[in-house]
């Protein structure tokens, strides 16, 4: 099967999950007390699908969809101003067609990279349980299973950081500690294998290249600025030019 379909037969059970009715209940009281200045909206409310190029070389990871922002919109960052830095950056350095998006049926589009997210729901205060961080896994390992160009992976902030590390079976007992920073690089070699299915089918390298996560907090304070976030694409498009 073509690759593209079999992502896209993967992100319509990710469309139509439940697994998690604290986040089913929450998506749905979100739309139901909208903001005024989102009234005329009709909100998504349902789990985001990831999206990109299929042949990616980077794989983007986010932590979870903004209320009124990826909920709001049908697609992950697409909406809020942590999106407006991603985007921004994505397309100064050529992975994307244009510096923003703001609803799921422009013509915002990316090259040789995919995003996706720890977490599918927007969960309340930001803040999802940890189980339903596990409910979500499956469907991250699948996406990293089919993605198999990806070579740089950026999760953003120190929670995606965390859970990529998960997702591609690396434990306190297997490799020395990795501590989250700015700007750092980990080159992984991935194993094969894990508990639900074998991942990847065969090992893989792979740059992790850390940064702080986009969102208000982190810029309006400027503990993230933009020639710190544009940094984090020049060495991954450098990663990716000597990787070929």
């Amino acid at each position: 099967m073509e690759l593209g379909r079999e992502l896209e037969k993967l992100q319509e059970k990710v469309i139509h999950c439940r697994k998690c009715p604290r986040l089913v209940a929450y998506l749905q009281e979100v739309s139901d007390h909208r903001p005024k200045r989102f009234r005329d909206w009709d909100y998504w409310s349902k789990p985001l699908p990831s999206f990109g190029d299929p042949d990616a070389r980077l794989l983007i990871v986010g932590l979870a969809p903004a209320a009124n922002g990826g909920n709001r919109t049908g697609r992950m960052f697409t909406g809020d101003r942590s999106g407006e830095w991603l985007f921004e950056a994505l397309h100064r350095f050529g992975f994307a067609n244009r510096p923003n998006s703001v609803r799921r049926d422009d013509d915002f589009a990316l090259t040789d990279c995919y995003i996706t997210a720890t977490i599918r729901c927007a969960p309340p205060d930001n803040k999802p349980l940890p189980e339903e961080i596990e409910n979500c896994r499956p469907y991250f390992l699948k996406e990293l299973d089919l993605l198999k160009n990806v070579n740089v992976v950026v999760p953003l902030g120190q929670i995606a950081f965390t859970q990529t590390l998960k997702c591609l079976r690396l434990k306190s007992f297997d490799v020395p500690p990795l501590a989250f920073g700015h700007g750092k690089i980990f080159p992984i070699r991935t194993p094969v294998g894990n508990g639900l299915k074998p991942f990847p089918t065969t090992p893989r390298m792979i740059s992790l290249i850390t940064t702080y996560h986009p969102s208000q907090q982190n810029t309006q304070t400027g503990r993230l600025t933009r020639p710190m976030f544009h940094k984090i694409f020049k060495m991954v498009k450098e990663k990716i030019e000597n990787k070929g």
